[in-house]
């Protein structure tokens, strides 16, 4: 008896307590003007004052700021100084009122971090450059970890460490690190390598380790065991071999295991972005005019990387598609590269289909392609002239004409449909994108 009038009791008591939040969360919460940026008119994150003495939302007033504005969005007057103040009583006012408010949803407002400033980036290039010079690991090491978790908490503090230099500092301490034994210094070259990732894709590439110990040293990581230490390195290699001379291109080829690593990292992926850097260093490698050009491509076709791309290109998303077929055209410039492309089942039902189906860019590096393949074709039979015809090619070029392009490709495609025309009244068509009939090497 006492136990079901407790029940009927402790019921009563939840009813009325979900009776009143339901009559609480239909009345509609107001924030007070005070608590709102005058630019965007919400809540506002991270008050700061302005030498004006009005307050706005971080965020808010710097892209005020960055667009080149320099006076006070509400007074209109000229900004004595463009260094926002962060405004703590306003922020423990708002605080406040969020937790009064959280019972209609409201949350409460997190104590934002200070950004980075100059001063501090520039202080933090001292103590490195300090730490360099007196060969303290230790120091050097938790600096550059400093700096990695300052660039990863705000893009503001990326763009500050950016715009100081900290990439190029960072890079510096890299060589100075790489000229002794790599067993001694692995830790902190791991550490400042991490840093690098995270800051030279918004950096300039001449701020990269360029030395030919740096070089060895990043290779060094590509083929280490520790994922995060591969993705650092080919992410790092990605911005450097651009600028790399031909003597350390050849250089980087002639580093044993290099060629395999960045292999490895495309047909055994830890993760997109690792596998897209690794295409942009083959890439920029295949297409440069080094003397070593054919001795990459010979390295490439060696390890089974064109039956790899095409087998990549049947269902690849649009960025990683056109980073191969740019990767594709360049080994196809060579008789080698077109060789294994001609021998390759796939090789001609994938280009065809790929021409209006991804991006410009693709159906350029396509059109390429097809044009290095069927100029170059010795067969009596047509070979991959005839199989282009069956695929489609010559309609998907007239539509490519008809469409616009840009005038190199129009050139290409121009002559590609006489060749092609040739054998056109004696082949049957087939559609492209019938796979049903090609045999695939797995």
């Amino acid at each position: 008896m006492m136990i079901s009038t407790w029940r009927k009791r402790r019921a009563a008591r939840l009813a009325g307590k979900r009776r009143l939040e339901s009559e609480m969360g239909d009345l509609e919460v107001t924030i007070p003007n005070h608590f709102r940026c005058p630019i965007s008119l919400e809540l506002m994150k991270d008050p700061v004052t302005m030498s004006s003495g009005i307050t706005y939302d971080r965020e808010s007033i710097e892209k005020w700021i960055e667009a080149g504005n320099v006076t006070c969005p509400v007074t209109n007057r000229v900004l004595r100084s463009l260094d926002p103040i962060p405004n703590h009583t306003i922020r423990k006012m708002m605080q406040d009122w969020c937790v009064a408010n959280s019972s209609h949803g409201i949350e409460r407002i997190p104590t934002p971090r200070i950004p980075v400033s100059s001063e501090e980036a520039l202080d933090i290039h001292f103590k490195i450059k300090t730490a360099c010079k007196n060969g303290d690991q230790t120091g050097c090491q938790n600096l550059a970890a400093k700096i990695k978790a300052l660039a990863k908490e705000s893009e503001r503090n990326k763009s500050c460490l950016v715009a100081t230099g900290t990439a190029g500092v960072l890079s510096h301490a890299f060589e100075e690190f790489s000229k002794a034994s790599f067993e001694e210094n692995v830790a902190v070259l791991d550490e400042i390598l991490s840093s690098l990732a995270v800051l030279l894709h918004h950096d300039e590439a001449t701020n990269c380790p360029g030395s030919d110990a740096s070089i060895d040293r990043i290779v060094l990581f590509l083929k280490s065991e520790d994922l995060s230490a591969r993705r650092n390195a080919v992410l790092v290699l990605k911005e450097l071999v651009p600028i790399l001379d031909y003597r350390k291109v050849d250089m980087l080829l002639e580093i044993e295991g290099a060629m395999e690593a960045l292999f490895k990292l495309i047909k055994a992926p830890i993760c997109h972005a690792a596998t897209k850097a690794s295409l942009m260093v083959i890439y920029h490698m295949v297409t440069s005019p080094s003397p070593s050009n054919a001795k990459i491509i010979a390295k490439l076709v060696d390890l089974g990387f064109v039956s790899l791309l095409l087998e990549m290109l049947v269902d690849a998303e649009r960025s990683l598609c056109e980073k191969a077929l740019g990767v594709l055209d360049g080994i196809c410039g060579s008789d080698q590269g077109r060789e294994e492309a001609y021998n390759h089942a796939l090789t001609i039902p994938v280009l065809v289909r790929k021409i209006h189906r991804v991006s410009d860019l693709a159906m350029k590096f396509s059109v390429s392609i097809l044009f290095k393949l069927c100029m170059n074709e010795k067969r009596e039979n047509g070979g991959v002239l005839v199989e282009a015809i069956q695929r489609n090619a010559f309609e998907k070029l007239l539509v490519l004409l008809q469409v616009g392009c840009d005038e190199r490709t129009k050139e290409k495609a121009t002559q590609l449909l006489r060749v092609l025309n040739v054998y056109r009244s004696s082949v049957d068509c087939i559609d492209s994108v019938d796979f049903k009939n090609v045999k695939r090497p797995f």
